[in-house]
This record gives structure tokens, C-alpha cells and sequence, in this order.
């Protein structure tokens, strides 16, 4: 489907065939000199066929547009890698940039996960199922690194970049102050919450998602066109309810923790979750991944507010109620 958003700005829905998701939104901006393309698709024929069949039914050339990626995910970056070229620029964040560029293997995830609970039988099938190595890139393009506050114009808009991290680490959404409208990638979406997970040691995802939000919170955005489903025109409530669902969240996981220590395998089968599945055996092992990667986030955040403590047995991670003070 593509739909006219707003004078040359256009929404086209990438499918991602047997993704919980269903599609991907890639915007695309369109300029006399060169266009501009927000998010792309996974590598895959469909996304493929998708794109090249919106961008001709609006009449945008490939050879004359650049690209705008808001985060790493494969969803969002991988199909950029076959409708570049050398004369191309795609712009990212900084730090997804970094974290593609220096990406070697799985074996650092796998083993945090494992880490943390995570059977391995169920960590190689979780990777051979990622849509990430299913379905991403052979070969990264040559990217330019954007920074929070940096402008973009094209189209007749003039475009800021806006740090939201949390999603991943450096994702960023694109602002236009004079139409009051926020590209938001995966930092806010509609009907579904954006998963906010944990999957390296150092970084409190979770966080940084709650001080993003709160930064977008106070910006001026009457729509919000996000990269998944539907367009949000209540930007500030839809905020509100973002926040309240991963305050619950954190209610829940103290709550669960006070039956004694978990891990963060274990606590996720333990959390609710909104999947048509009658128990967490029944889980398909990719989302019992997201889930895990969730739950640990949910974990750091409450360590790092000193709620929650950590220890380490027979190779595995868990995590416990932090005792009283006396």
C-alpha cells in the first residue's frame, strides 16, 4: 500500500512475511534535486518487490535518493544494501553505525544469553531464526554518521535529528518543527509497545528509553508517523501509556522475584505477555528471545536503582530481591 501523507511525503507498507509485525513503514520524501527514504525492509524478495513497486508508483528514481535509517534492525536497514549504490549516502546514528560496522559474530549474544539462562539448545535455534540473519545484509554500505540536532532538508522540509536511544542503542527519529511531525522509527508505535530489550552488559536500555520518551514528550509533534502500523496523532498520550506499561512491567518483575531468585530466562516465562500461547513452553523460541532480552532490561534497570541484586552460579545469572536496610 502507499499512502500520500503530507505533500511529497509518502508512506509505502513493506510486508515482513510470518513477522508478528506484519509490515514495515518506509517513508519516502520526494525532492527535484534527490529524494530521501526513511527505513527500508529486510532483504528479502517481497521487501524487494514492495519498494521498487511504491517508489515507481509514485515516480521516485532510485539512482537520484538517499537513505535514512533510524536503528540497526534488519527490518529497517538491510534492504538498503540493494537499492544503494557508490553515489548513495545512508545515514545512521552513531552508535548503531559503530555497532554494524565493528560486528564480527553471534558469539558475544549468544553467550549473554546463555548468561543469562537462556538453554542452548534454544539459543541456536533463536539465531538461525533471527530475522537478522535470516534476512540481513552480506554487505554494509558506506554510512554517514548523524548526530542529535544534525538538519536534513529535503523536500521542503527541514528535518532534525532527534537521539532517542533505548530501542537500540543510538536509535533516532527525524523531527520537522515547522509541520510539527516526528518520524519516529521504532521509539513510539501504536497498538504495539516497542520492544526494549537488553542483549550486552553495560548499557541500561530501559533507561534510556524512559529519558527518551520524556525528550520527545516535551517537543511540539502533532503527528507521529512511526515505522510499524498505524500513524499516532496523540503523541503526548500515547507517551503516557508507554510509560505506564513499563512501570507495570517493573511492578510485575519485583513481584516475581519475590518467590526467590531468578534468572532472566525464568523471569520471562514468569511476566505476561500478549502472545496466543497457553504457556511459555508454547512460545515460539524467536519470541521467547525478545522476551528474555525484555526481561533483562526490566532486571538492569531495577539493579541499577539498587531495587534488585545479582550473583553468579554454575555459569548462570540470577537475580534477587535486594534485602532491607536495618
Amino acid at each position: 500500500m502507499v499512502e500520500e501523507v503530507l505533500a511529497n511525503l509518502y508512506r509505502i507498507e513493506i510486508p515482513l512475511p510470518g513477522s508478528p509485525l506484519g509490515r514495515v513503514n518506509s517513508y519516502v520524501v520526494k525532492d527535484a534535486k534527490r529524494n530521501l527514504i526513511i527505513d527500508t525492509g529486510l532483504n528479502r524478495k517481497e521487501c524487494l518487490e514492495a519498494m521498487l513497486a511504491g517508489l515507481d508508483e509514485i515516480g521516485v528514481e532510485l539512482k537520484r535518493s538517499d537513505f535514512y535509517i533510524t536503528h540497526l534492525h534488519a527490518d529497517h536497514f538491510a534492504l538498503a544494501r540493494f537499492l544503494s549504490d557508490d553515489n548513495t549516502k545512508v545515514y545512521m546514528n552513531e552508535p548503531d553505525k559503530t555497532y554494524i560496522e565493528n560486528w564480527t559474530s553471534w558469539e558475544p549474544v549468544e553467550k549473554f544469553y546463555r548468561l543469562n539462562g537462556f538453554p542452548s539448545d534454544e539459543v541456536d535455534a533463536a539465531i538461525r531464526n533471527h530475522p537478522g540473519e535470516k534476512y540481513g545484509s552480506d554487505r554494509i554500505p558506506v554510512m554517514s554518521a548523524v548526530k542529535d540536532g544534525d538538519i536534513i532538508s529535503c523536500g521542503g522540509f527541514d528535518f532534525t535529528a532527534v537521539a532517542t536511544p533505548g530501542h537500540t542503542p543510538g536509535h533516532m527519529c527525524l523531527y520537522e518543527p515547522a509541520k510539527k511531525f516526528l518520524l519516529s522509527g521504532d521509539h513510539i508505535l501504536i497498538d504495539i509497545t516497542p520492544n526494549i530489550g537488553c542483549w550486552m552488559d553495560g548499557i541500561d536500555p530501559l533507561r534510556l528509553y524512559l529519558e527518551s520518551l520524556e525528550k520527545v514528550y516535551a517537543m511540539q509533534v502533532e503527528l507521529v508517523l512511526p515505522g510499524h502500523r498505524r500513524l499516532v496523532t496523540d503523541c503526548k498520550g500515547r507517551i503516557t501509556e508507554l510509560r505506564r506499561h513499563h512501570l507495570e512491567r517493573l511492578a510485575e518483575v519485583l513481584a516475581i522475584l519475590e518467590s526467590g531468585p531468578q534468572t532472566g530466562y525464568q523471569t520471562a516465562s514468569r511476566m505476561s505477555w500478549d502472545i496466543d500461547c497457553s504457556s511459555w513452553a508454547d512460545f515460539p523460541v524467536p519470541q521467547k528471545w525478545f522476551a528474555t532480552s525484555e526481561a533483562i532490561a526490566h532486571l538492569r534497570y531495577l539493579e541499577e536503582e539498587g531495587k534488585i541484586v545479582r550473583s553468579e552460579h554454575n555459569g548462570c545469572r540470577f537475580y534477587s530481591r535486594a534485602p532491607k536496610p536495618v
